[in-house]
């Protein structure tokens, strides 16, 4: 089943456990943007929307600083959309799919001008056997006045390719997570998909 597939059945699912109030809330979801380049590890955890006429104008992530040589890196562990309609910044919600137990919010980045988060790319690190995986480190995004905007994580790694565009801009997204794995290696964020609505 491809990616694409696999979103789409997640959201089947969660309507199904949520009812129709789950179906109306996801009732203008038009598209799934995906990267290539995500971690192998962990789970898809279930998607978290905009609420109905808000679209994601910033964004913040869940960032774990460098533990040094001897201490487990696990970078980024979560994204957080802070979703608008009109005025920014009096009318925001915010909302955030499965993030890692590690690190520290960052303050939010937005669109200039009201505008919103129509795509991305990931930063993510190479698998290395052994050694300390870290997986997706970063995120950057692209607004619908074509600035970018790049978070606070590590140059480990590399950014991979820009997704598809959102038509009119970003409403949800669904993460990626390797849970803790005790005294083993741990990742935290591997991946995300975010969702794209039509109103």
């Amino acid at each position: 089943m491809d990616r694409g597939a696999y979103a789409k059945l997640l959201l089947v699912l969660w309507t199904a456990c949520y009812g129709q109030e789950g179906a109306n809330h996801l009732s203008g979801y038009t598209l799934v943007i995906e990267v290539t380049n995500g971690g192998p590890w962990g789970d898809w955890a279930w998607p978290e929307m905009c609420p109905d006429g808000f679209f994601a104008s910033g964004f913040s992530l869940k960032e774990e600083p460098p533990q040094g040589i001897a201490g487990d890196d696990t970078a980024l562990n979560g994204i957080r959309l802070h979703c608008s309609r009109g005025n920014a910044e009096r009318n925001t919600q915010v909302v955030e799919s499965q993030s890692g137990r590690w690190g520290l919010w960052s303050e939010p980045l937005w669109c200039p001008g009201g505008g919103f988060l129509m795509a991305f790319s990931l930063r993510v690190e190479a698998p290395v056997m052994p050694g300390d995986n870290t997986a997706a480190n970063n995120v950057r995004f692209r607004c619908s006045d074509g600035t970018e905007l790049e978070g606070p994580g590590p140059a480990w790694g590399k950014f991979g390719e820009w997704s598809e565009a959102c038509p009119k801009g970003v409403c949800g997204l669904q993460t990626k997570v390797e849970r803790s794995r005790g005294l083993r290696d741990d990742t935290a964020l591997n991946d995300v998909r975010f969702f794209c609505c039509r109103n």
